[in-house]
């Protein structure tokens, strides 16, 4: 019996998805949580063989909880099951400990195959998403220069991004003129969109 443990803040997916999977006789739904910060701990109370994590959820996000369970729980393979397929999200997922990436949007039967091919020692990656990852090559932007894009994505100015972070305002404007150089983009709101819809933020 191969157990499992799923992560979905959203309860209807999350529902559907443990309904799914419990009509497979050798599958075994042994904990359901909302958030990424309840990842770690309930796998240590539950010891699943896999986890299918969600990237959006409040409590951290599944790419933290997967780091975070990679690092505490080695034997749990893990499986990001989600929405956005960014190609960030794919190499942020797989560097974290993730050996397995799909998108919410494959056929049923795709995501019972990549649980069965997981838990024999393989990898599953959605291709289409593996060759834009690949051809869109590695996060060129820093850790700070990331944070500097994040806190820009509501449109504040740099007096509020500099106070959000605890930056000063001149080393925010240095951030942003590097990333925003990095990424062709023109302006700092240019910059944070396309750095989050690769899934770098």
């Amino acid at each position: 019996m191969i157990r499992i443990l799923l992560a979905e803040d959203q309860a209807l997916v999350r529902g559907a998805l443990a309904a799914l999977l419990r009509l497979e006789s050798d599958l075994a739904i042994v904990a359901e949580v909302a958030r990424g910060d309840a990842v770690v701990p309930t796998a240590l109370a539950t010891h699943p063989d896999i986890a299918l994590l969600d990237i959006e959820m409040p409590g951290g996000g599944g790419l933290a909880a997967a780091r975070a369970l990679h690092a505490q729980l080695p034997a749990c393979r893990i499986i990001m099951v989600t929405t956005f397929g960014r190609s960030g999200y794919l190499r942020q997922a797989m560097e974290g400990g993730a050996v397995g990436f799909l998108l919410k949007d494959a056929p049923p039967s795709d995501l019972v195959a990549a649980i069965h091919r997981v838990h024999a020692g393989g990898k599953v990656v959605d291709p289409e998403l593996a060759m834009t990852a690949l051809s869109a090559g590695p996060n060129p932007l820093t850790d700070r220069e990331r944070a500097v894009l994040a806190a820009a994505l509501d449109g504040g100015s740099i007096a509020v991004i500099a106070a959000r972070i605890a930056l000063a305002e001149g080393t925010v404007r240095n951030h942003l003129s590097l990333a925003m150089h990095k990424l062709g983009a023109q302006n700092r709101m240019e910059a944070a969109r396309r750095a989050e819809q690769q899934g770098w933020l």
